[in-house]
């Protein structure tokens, strides 16, 4: 059996990334790599580094949703090189988080980086943040703690 093409794995990685917002880690996980260079910077803060950290980072943000649906995937690049892959999208869905009573849309800045890892597409970085539209200025100081 042939090994999935870059294009077989971003549809695998559509598939995977709702389940997040329906509580279910499972399917994201299982396109990570397992090496110490993995890492997830997801809008809960932080950078996780290394798989242990990773899929940590990625049980807790499923019990932050509950609910979810995807509205759709807004690609803006998709690039592959021989060993080397990545996708810059925004992401769209809605999903209640943190038990709210009621499910709200969200929209996701999100870039995803792959590798080939014994012919097969691995996932080996994710940062997504909610700045999927221009922010101000003011958007980017820390607020006094």
């Amino acid at each position: 059996m042939l090994a999935p093409s870059f294009q077989e794995e971003v549809d695998r990685y559509h598939q995977a990334v709702p389940e997040i917002t329906r509580g279910n880690p499972a399917p994201i996980k299982d396109l990570y790599s397992r090496l110490d260079d993995v890492t997830l910077a997801n809008p809960f803060g932080g950078i996780a580094r290394g798989w242990a950290q990773v899929e940590a980072r990625l049980d807790q943000a499923a019990r932050q949703f509950r609910d979810g649906e995807m509205l759709g995937f807004d690609t803006v690049v998709s690039y592959t090189a021989r060993d080397t892959a990545y996708l810059v999208e925004t992401e769209h869905f809605r999903a209640r988080l943190d038990q709210a009573a009621a499910t709200e849309e969200f929209a996701l800045r999100v870039t995803s980086i792959f590798r080939r890892e014994e012919g097969y597409w691995k996932l080996v970085h994710r940062h997504a943040d909610p700045a999927a539209r221009p922010q101000s200025r003011r958007s980017l100081m820390q607020p006094p703690a």
